[in-house]
């Protein structure tokens, strides 16, 4: 019922476009009236694509007639009614993804032992899921320095004329590569190119000191190799869900990562389904969904649990949003890239106060972004709390959507579509903007570059105050920012044996410096400039320490072909910046160990080493756990805080290194100009690049096409498995719901400050071997080599849920430092937090967690609250929350409770060993208050943190998956 109009009452408005009387839509603009169409209308461009999408599927039953008229009075009803938004498509990968299709897979066995036909059990919604998460670096700086250029040609075609960059990059000396011996011949190409294609379908490799074919590189064949075997389970059950599934696609590994490939192949911008047109719109189980907003796509991050009900035929239902109207003045400083743009709207807009609202961008400095820094910009919007950051399309757009190889005639209807809808947006000064909640008025003149850190994404530093920020750091009492260093121990130095060299290791040294599939990689500008900087840095001498972390993961295999067919790629890899493969890795804890002697000195003098990234997230410890000062930055600026190999500098006034003939080299004399990085992005980032690639994309590779996988209707569960098992979700479906049943005595699990974020509450990054999910795949005859990592083991929700709090990070006030433990009460015991709450289960006590400000905070993931109802969560009872995180409390049965305003655990006079009842009312309301009573005798209120009827309709039916389960039954 999502993608026809039959039933609606608003049949009048369908119309024929224009000059293409077959394609039919609906005229929203003709039901708007003065408020939405003519010169007078008055509603943002987001809140169209709202309005639109209720027009379209108004059931009277879902979607009702009075949803879409408070959506076209958004003036008056922002922030006061919920609405429900029915988005045109579903995007995930595979880290939240498997939860999902392991869920509908039980779900299907739940209905089948229920009487029904599990054979009804599909998305409704369709759904793309690509696996991007699975790579792990486990080779890096490979003796072949070479990467993959899935643009390449045809070795048959005469060669073609070389551009001054890459008839340098030719003159390169290699340096003993086993792929690359000397110029590459006629003969070399032919046998090369023989051995390649039976490695790799479709995929040409380039020697980077060549640029010729050669055999694929020994590092990104080894990741892929690791990358299938350990993960050869889960992706066999993905390639099954692609088989038995109806309305689903699936993405295979080394494809690129989901958002990027969210724009370069599955955004539609305008939907086409028999002739009917519509706006794209997305949701996804990943908060960075936020990127397409970029291309003019409305789409956000929501939770697994969401997500799976919106696949099933449900949709989202959020508060009218306000919606905040960032205007966009100036041109950014030459020196400042799309990330520096980021983090400065990042800080302003979170000082705004934007959370929970939708931002979109207006005014004279938006035509001077590119599409890509569009999305760049809304990929952040997590960060600064904001639903989503929305760019409407217009002409840059428009090109963008022509360079990367749209066809022409779809973009003509598309252009006309928008249009008549009015969602197109005239960059002519004379047109009338929207109104809008608010307006937040940010210069690009007055952006300088900064790097993020070293604990928070939110904590900009400008690159000219790095050296004096990382001291007061050292100096500041340890904290969000702070390591509390000894003034006498701010200066040690510790020396290192490494390779036969001695180095000297101090705090504020590089160990991690990674270039990663995130955020910038969709960006062509500043990958070019980290290459064009490495180009600059090899020709005048600089080099990086070996012992430094480098890698290279791209989002997809475009950004290898731009930095291939541009020359540059020879210059990363010279300084270690070589492509391991495609998916997240470094960003999400999958890094390779630092070298043993490396580790040993930073324990051994306490040192406080840095990471340094081009990515979004920078929590401690996310890296690795001697690691514990990370900063995000530029690609250009990762490069050359590696060439530094520390933090402790002044990019401005300080050289980075020697150079040849003993010459200091200064940030100043590598920084790439405007003019080159505009020349280079010309010649390289084309639309044949694009073309290429999603000709690939759909031929998959040959190892996921030969992968093997069962194709009966049920899934044949394997009860050794410990990659896939039944959840037990469904273990008590009903066919009606029950009332909120009170939570008596119970005890606290957690007690937890502010800002805890779904990392430190989500499974995330490798298995620690002294950790409870490490004792269980020990117990079922697993050596830590083959533990991976927990997004591997998403599927099972025993590993799961004894990760969940499992973060070295965690601080729990119970315990007083961080650590993954806690108390129980009743023994008195300090234990994992799995173990004590594994102990109250048996002893039937129900759990409660106690949390400060921004619960929940960072990146959707369902397991963050999937793995606190497993352990035995009732509620949890905070003074604030990250709204999706909320969402997902209740999606999955657990009731979202908050302190009454100015009122938290200390003024209360709350210690968290009491126990705490908690009666829940026949007849819950949204926003309602409850009193909670401890064993103290001490009675204080909360509110209730249900928004509307069907949060509450959903809690008593035991959440999401269970009401959505009752459908088919």
């Amino acid at each position: 019922f999502f993608f026809f109009p039959l039933g609606s009452p608003y049949q009048p408005v369908i119309e024929a476009l224009g000059n293409y009387p077959q394609k039919k839509f609906y005229n929203v603009s003709k039901l708007g009236g003065a408020k939405y169409g003519n010169d007078t209308y008055t509603l943002p461009y987001s809140i169209r694509v709202l309005f639109e999408s209720s027009i379209r599927n108004c059931d009277g039953f879902l979607v009702k007639e009075t949803d879409a008229m408070n959506i076209l009075d958004w003036k008056t009803k922002q922030s006061n009614v919920e609405v429900p938004f029915c988005p045109a498509r579903v995007v995930l990968q595979d880290f939240t993804g498997i939860p999902a299709m392991v869920d509908f897979a039980a779900m299907r066995e739940a209905v089948r032992n229920a009487g029904g036909d599990p054979v009804k059990v599909n998305p409704a919604c369709p759904t793309d899921l690509t696996v991007d998460h699975s790579l792990q670096i486990d080779f890096s700086k490979c003796a072949i320095q070479n990467a993959p250029n899935p643009g390449g040609g045809d070795s048959q075609k005469p060669a073609a004329k070389l551009s001054p960059l890459k008839a340098q990059a030719r003159k390169l000396p290699c340096r003993g590569q086993t792929g690359c011996k000397g110029p590459c011949s006629a003969a070399d190409l032919s046998r090369n190119l023989g051995q390649f294609s039976a490695q790799i379908e479709n995929t040409p490799i380039l020697c980077p000191f060549h640029l010729q074919p050669v055999p694929e590189p020994e590092t990104v064949l080894k990741n892929q190799e690791m990358e299938f075997g350990r993960n050869r389970e889960r992706l066999q059950f993905f390639k099954w869900s692609s088989k038995v599934f109806k309305n689903i696609s699936i993405i295979p590994p080394e494809t690129g990562m989901a958002h990027q490939v969210n724009l370069e192949y599955l955004s539609r911008v305008v939907f086409e389904v028999k002739d009917f047109l519509y706006p794209d719109s997305v949701v996804g189980t990943d908060s960075h969904t936020t990127m397409v907003n970029g291309l003019g796509i409305l789409g956000w991050g929501v939770g697994g649990i969401e997500t799976e009900a919106v696949m099933l035929g449900m949709p989202v239902t959020l508060t009218l949003p306000e919606v905040v109207g960032c205007e966009l003045t100036g041109t950014a400083s030459p020196l400042a890239t799309s990330i520096d743009i980021v983090l400065s709207i990042t800080k302003q807009l979170r000082q705004a106060d934007v959370a929970g609202k939708f931002v979109e961008f207006f005014g004279s400095g938006v035509s001077q972004l590119s599409v890509a820094d569009r999305t760049t910009i809304a990929n952040m919007c997590p960060e600064y709390g904001a639903i989503l950051s929305f760019f409407p399309v217009d002409n840059v757009t428009l090109k963008h959507l022509k360079h990367t190889g749209f066809d022409k005639a779809k973009l003509e209807v598309m252009e006309a579509y928008l249009k008549a809808v009015k969602l197109f947006r005239n960059d002519e000064s004379s047109s009338r903007e929207p109104e809008y909640s608010q307006v937040v008025q940010i210069s690009l003149s007055s952006i300088i570059p900064y790097v993020s850190g070293p604990k928070r994404s939110q904590d900009r530093v400008a690159v000219n105050h790095m050296k004096s920020d990382f001291q007061s750091c050292l100096n500041e009492k340890s904290g969000v920012k702070g390591f509390q260093i000894a003034v006498e121990k701010q200066n040690d130095i510790v020396p290192v044996q490494y390779e036969g060299n001695e180095y000297k290791l101090s705090h504020g040294c590089i160990v991690i410096a990674a270039v990663i599939s995130c955020t910038n990689n969709c960006n062509p500008s500043v990958m070019l400039a980290a290459g064009l900087l490495a180009k600059k840095a090899v020709e005048a001498g600089l080099v990086v320490k070996p012992y430094i972390r480098t890698s290279l993961s791209p989002g997809s295999g475009m950004v290898t072909h731009y930095l291939s067919s541009s020359g540059v790629l020879p210059y990363l890899s010279k300084l270690g910046f070589e492509v391991v493969g495609y998916g997240c890795s470094t960003c999400v804890g999958n890094t390779a160990p630092l070298p043993e002697a490396i580790r040993n000195a930073i324990k051994q003098g306490d040192i406080i080493a840095c990471g340094v990234l081009s990515g979004t997230k920078n929590f401690e410890g996310r890296l690795c756990d001697c690691v514990r000062a990370n900063y995000l930055a530029s690609p250009p600026l990762v490069v050359a805080y590696a060439i530094a190999g520390t933090v402790r500098i002044d990019l401005e006034t300080e050289p980075l290194g020697t150079g040849f003939n003993g010459k200091s080299i200064y940030l100043r004399d590598i920084w790439p100009t405007r003019n080159e990085l505009h020349t280079v992005e010309e010649e390289c980032v084309i639309s044949s690049m694009f073309k290429e690639l999603k000709e690939k994309m759909q031929k998959g590779n040959k190892r996921w096409n030969l992968l093997e996988a069962p194709e009966s209707t049920l899934f044949p569960w394997d009860i050794k498995s410990t990659y896939i098992r039944c959840p037990s979700f469904f273990d008590k479906l009903a066919k009606e719901p029950v009332s909120p049943q009170p939570i008596e005595n119970a005890h606290v699990l957690l007690y937890l400050g502010d800002s805890v974020t779904t990392d430190h509450i989500s499974p995330a990054g490798s298995i620690a071997r002294s950790s409870a999910a490490a004792k269980y795949l020990t117990n079922k005859g697993l050596t830590p080599r083959e533990f991976n990592s927990y997004g591997a083991r998403r599927g099972n929700d025993a590993v799961m849920t004894r990760g969940t709090f499992a973060n070295i990070k965690l601080l729990n006030k119970f315990i007083g430092k961080p650590a993954p433990k806690t108390i129980h009460f009743p023994s008195g015991q300090t234990l994992d937090v799995f173990e004590a709450a594994e102990l109250y289960q048996k002893e039937g006590i129900p759990v409660i967690i106690l949390a400060g400000k921004k619960y929940g905070l960072g990146s959707s993931r369902d397991w963050a609250a999937k793995g606190p109802f497993l352990l035995g969560v009732k509620a949890v009872l905070a003074e604030s929350y990250e709204k999706v995180h909320r969402s997902q409390l209740i999606g999955i049965g657990i009731a979202p409770l908050q302190f009454l305003p100015g009122e938290n655990p200390s003024t209360l006079g709350l210690t968290g060993r009491e126990q705490f009842s908690i009666l829940f009312p026949p007849e819950l309301s949204p926003g309602m208050t409850l009193d909670i009573k401890t064993s103290t005798g001490k009675v204080f209120s909360a509110i209730a943190l249900f928004e509307n009827d069907m949060e509450i309709t959903l809690y008593k039916y035991g959440g999401s998956l269970n009401f959505v389960a009752r459908r088919f039954l």
